[in-house]
């Protein structure tokens, strides 16, 4: 690599490590390099806008989403998701890292003479998520979730929706296949491509612009093209059926409980029963036709709140895995610390403090 592509390649080797840093631009040279020329072996993903790529540092990992250079798509798509995306910074959405944006003129054949276009390059880089979708743990009948792996999920998904719309941003597209999950299972909201960050006193618009997935989108857009907060609740609410029952389908409470009653386990019966009968009642409400009937995210969060000993059961670390009580370095640590216990080839690595004084308990003598 040249010296510019090489100083590019340490900070966002430095910055996989430290959550404070912002995301910044990156040389169209560093994203071809890491992604060995965008070859097909390290395709992760395809979706209708854009392939993505896995990105090699070393020993670490990162996601390259390329756009497609469809006319005019591309420019909005990428410009309407840096917006997002630079003001997203929470544990439940997928960490950016930063972006590339390459104009180049190309001579190409234009009604049998050679003409100066622009060829245009955009793409995204995010921290890299191993157990891929949810999407594909739900879809596989043999990906086994047991309920206290599922509840960490829908409670990650509805605290990282939270902040986006505290952040006034309308995801548009909230469904499994746009929800990645780490190491530990932990949701990370993703794919801001068709995502609207609203002005501040701003809550509804109309669009005849046909996006998203049938099957997550609600009644009044399907019919008015309307576009509120409460589109992505709705999505919501079909996502939460889909984790507890594995279809999309709404389903009564008695047959949610009846479906897990053999699965639940004795110990924690009472509580993950709680559990149950919460995310059923959320549902039930975020996929009302009526709009005024959905919760706010603010709502959602508090319903969780309430369920009391159950708060005290993740307080205790039974259901939240202990990397998501970290800050971004620490956790980030944790999960290589993780590898390289798995992978007897992966080399020492240096450790931040915060991470050894969490998985000692402070350095207690207990």
């Amino acid at each position: 690599m040249d010296g510019k592509t090489t100083t590019a390649y340490n900070a966002l080797q430095s910055m996989m490590f430290d959550g404070t840093k912002k995301p910044m631009p990156l040389p169209l040279s560093l994203l071809e390099a890491i992604t060995n020329n965008f070859s097909k072996e390290r395709i992760l993903g395809r979706g209708g806008f854009a392939v993505v790529y896995k990105g090699i540092l070393g020993d670490e990992q990162v996601a390259v989403k390329k756009l497609s250079n469809t006319i005019d798509l591309d420019e909005k798509r990428f410009t309407r998701e840096i917006q997002c995306l630079m003001m997203s910074r929470h544990n439940n959405v997928m960490r950016f890292l930063g972006y590339c944006a390459d104009i180049q003129g190309e001579m190409v054949d234009c009604a049998g003479k050679n003409v100066l276009a622009d060829r245009r390059t955009r793409l995204l880089c995010f921290e890299f998520l191993p157990r891929g979708s949810l999407q594909n743990y739900i879809a596989d009948p043999s990906a086994v979730l047991e309920w206290r792996t599922r509840y960490q999920i829908i409670r990650g998904i509805c605290e990282g929706l939270h902040y986006l719309h505290e952040e006034n941003i309308v995801h548009r597209d909230l469904k499994p296949a746009n929800i990645l999950l780490d190491h530990n299972m932990v949701p990370k909201i993703a794919d801001f491509g068709l995502s609207q960050c609203f002005d501040e006193n701003q809550s509804t618009y109309y669009t005849s612009e046909q996006f998203g997935s049938i099957a997550y989108l609600p009644p009044e857009f399907k019919n008015r093209g309307r576009v509120t907060f409460k589109l992505d609740i709705y999505s919501l609410g079909v996502i939460i059926y889909e984790i507890m029952t594995g279809k999309r389908e709404f389903s009564t409470e008695e047959k949610v409980i009846e479906s897990w009653d053999s699965e639940l386990e004795t110990p924690e019966r009472d509580i993950q029963l709680k559990q149950l009968r919460a995310c059923c009642a959320i549902a039930k409400m975020c996929v009302d036709d009526d709009t005024t009937n959905r919760p706010t995210t603010h709502h959602i969060i508090e319903m969780f709140k309430e369920l009391g000993c159950v708060d005290k059961f993740d307080e205790a670390g039974a259901s939240t895995p202990l990397a998501a009580q970290m800050d971004d370095k620490a956790s980030t640590a944790y999960k290589i610390l993780e590898r390289i216990l798995l992978d007897e080839r992966e080399k020492p690595t240096k450790l931040p403090l915060s991470l050894l004084k969490t998985i000692t308990d402070d350095f207690s003598e207990v």
